[in-house]
């Protein structure tokens, strides 16, 4: 069998996956640039796309690569030459100066080896990967999950904290709220080792429910969801027996200690998980 038959098979075991798996159609995980753009950087290249694109969008975030790039002669400044950069003149190209300083300290660390070429990370772990290059400024979590998955094609990696991942589980699962991460990741042991394959079909996911082709999951997924301000979270039937129950215990000992004063409305709501 085929890597990525087996990996098919192993999402179409979890029902809601096989009718995202039908609406979109199989996928591989090589071919996974129709999400962003599959070019080869260095991970030092990379790292610094991705603090350039931090709470931008990418058009802006581009403008200001390119206004980069132009100062060293329309290419990609090497790590000497950003670390030697004036930080003035990063400033002026569109940098604020907290991405300035992530960029010098991700510029040094490359010098120093903690950020290799790509080859050197490829016998490491993706938990190893992790580790080492959020060491750099700047770098968190997330930006790496993104360069394992798309850049080093990394089959077993689930972006817990990913806000596409987690709205597509949502609504492929019939949620009222966000899946917290750490429940998702728990419910998301079903699809290794193919995890990386399963984000993308969860970022589909919101795509098909904003054409209305989004197949419908007949029962909810019993997982964790976050609490909003002012909200609770949604609660399984026996959750709501229980809440009934203490209500109606709670009113018997304040009518009996307390007559004359209404019950309290209050009660703890359990949260599924």
């Amino acid at each position: 069998m085929k890597p990525h038959h087996a990996a098919h098979r192993i999402l179409r075991a979890d029902p809601v996956m096989a009718g995202l798996i039908g609406a979109v159609g199989p996928q591989r995980i090589a071919a996974l640039g129709g999400l962003v753009s599959l070019e080869h950087h260095s991970p030092y290249e990379s790292l610094a796309r991705a603090i350039a694109h931090q709470q931008l969008n990418g058009k802006a975030a581009q403008s200001i690569l390119n206004r980069l790039m132009a100062r060293f002669g329309q290419r990609f400044p090497a790590p000497g030459e950003l670390l030697a950069a004036d930080a003035e003149a990063l400033r002026a190209a569109g940098f604020s100066y907290s991405k300035i300083a992530a960029l010098k300290d991700l510029a040094a660390k490359t010098l120093e080896g903690v950020v290799p070429e790509a080859a050197a990370l490829e016998p490491l772990s993706d938990l190893e990967i992790i580790e080492r290059l959020t060491t750099v400024r700047g770098i968190g979590r997330w930006t790496v999950e993104m360069m394992l998955i798309f850049q080093l094609g990394r089959p077993d990696v689930l972006p817990v904290d990913d806000f596409g991942v987690c709205n597509g589980f949502r609504l492929a699962y019939g949620l009222a709220g966000m899946p917290q991460p750490r429940a998702l990741a728990a419910f998301g042991e079903r699809w290794k080792p193919h995890r990386s394959l399963a984000a993308w079909y969860l970022w589909r996911a919101v795509e098909l429910e904003r054409s209305g082709t989004l197949p419908r999951c007949a029962r909810r997924a019993r997982i964790a969801i976050r609490k909003l301000a002012g909200k609770l979270a949604p609660v399984t039937s026996r959750a709501r027996r229980k809440v009934r129950a203490s209500r109606g215990t709670t009113a018997r000992r304040s009518r009996a200690s307390r007559p004359g004063r209404p019950a309290s409305k209050s009660a703890s709501v359990e949260r599924h998980s």
